[in-house]
């Protein structure tokens, strides 16, 4: 949908914004290649602008496929949230009767791909106007996760610890996520190429059953979710990542903990197989990337990360790095809520700073 578009949703006064115009920056796994919008499709996926005017809301068209879609956004520092209609368009008012000056909008994406969001573009208010946009962080990391590298129910903050209340989605939010915590507190940008349930193999985890799909699969799609979407191919030269990491292996004992029930058995050593060619595979992509692997502070049975740390030991390969949590695999009973994300992040950051006091790759 071009301008004619926007100029359709927009109230008197107000400016249409393409979502084509060069001030937007764009972060994360988008799909700009459409004529109707850019798709969001990952969590922690964004659009960032700096203008001028009195208001500005956004225009989107939801796809979605379970919960509540919830966008996020940061104006002028402050955090806000807004629903999506469950199907079909949606216009969120960003901001209103905002002072003058120069502000600055970060609208990212809560949720992983539950649903999609189709970005169409800005309204500006009054004589407001696009502003140059500022540098984007040198610094690049990449993960490959589950929930929760997404984020998932991370505002659930009285069940630290604890279970996961009910929910129909409004919890999650990807800016709490320990991926982009720690990116944050690193100076990173962040693709987080994570979605809740999923393990590394098909057939395994609670993505997308009775026909799971695993990592293998979704780690080169753009788009990815098959009851939403036909499969699309991601371009691994658009962002070339300093550090990768890989945080999966949670739901991998669903709907057998074959780990930790016989670990030298062969669907155990056949899923330490399938994670030592999926760090090839990372390896060939990504060359000069370091690469760190581990899992969460989500109870499991520390079999996967014996297995996973073993897998890096076999490789020998200086740029393959393993990582635990002071208090990994037994940390919470539930999701990652936002105080145990910011430790998570702490101790990330910290150690892949450590890394690069002896390698520099950041340089």
């Amino acid at each position: 949908m071009d301008t004619e578009y926007l100029r359709q949703q927009a109230l008197p006064g107000e400016k249409p914004v393409s979502w084509r115009e060069p001030e937007l920056d764009y972060c994360g796994r988008i799909d700009r290649e459409r004529e109707d919008g850019a798709l969001m499709v990952y969590p922690a996926s964004f659009v960032q602008i700096r203008f001028t005017g009195s208001g500005i809301r956004a225009v989107f068209t939801n796809i979605r496929s379970y919960w509540t879609s919830c966008m996020g956004w940061i104006l002028d520092g402050q955090e806000y949230r807004g629903d999506l209609a469950d199907q079909g368009q949606t216009v969120l008012t960003l901001g209103e009767n905002l002072g003058e000056g120069v502000h600055e909008l970060c609208l990212f994406k809560r949720m992983d791909s539950c649903h999609m969001a189709l970005f169409h573009g800005f309204l500006l208010s009054g004589d407001g106007r696009l502003l140059p946009p500022g540098p984007l962080p040198e610094r690049r990391i990449e993960v490959y996760g589950d929930s929760i590298s997404a984020g998932e129910v991370s505002e659930a903050l009285d069940y630290c610890g604890q279970p996961d209340p009910e929910h129909n989605g409004e919890y999650s939010n990807s800016y709490y996520s320990y991926a982009w915590l720690t990116a944050r507190r690193l100076g990173a940008r962040l693709h987080d190429v994570a979605q809740g349930g999923i393990a590394l193999l098909d057939c395994t985890g609670y993505f997308n059953e009775p026909q799971a799909r695993g990592m293998e699969w979704m780690y080169d799609k753009i788009q990815y979710h098959p009851n939403l979407c036909e499969p699309k191919q991601w371009d691994f030269t658009k962002y070339r990542p300093q550090v990768v990491i890989l945080a999966f292996g949670q739901n991998d004992s669903h709907p057998e903990d074959y780990m930790a029930a016989d670990y030298e058995g062969e669907a155990a050593r056949r899923w330490r197989a399938a994670y030592g060619r999926f760090l090839d595979t990372l390896r060939g992509i990504y060359p000069r990337a370091h690469l760190i692997c581990k899992t969460t502070i989500l109870e499991h049975d520390p079999a996967w990360d014996r297995a996973i740390e073993q897998v890096v030991a076999e490789k020998g390969d200086p740029a393959i790095h393993y990582f635990a949590y002071s208090n990994n695999a037994a940390g919470t009973k539930g999701h990652v809520r936002r105080p145990e994300a910011e430790r998570m992040a702490e101790e990330l950051s910290a150690y892949i700073e450590r890394l690069n006091e002896s390698f520099g790759f950041w340089e």
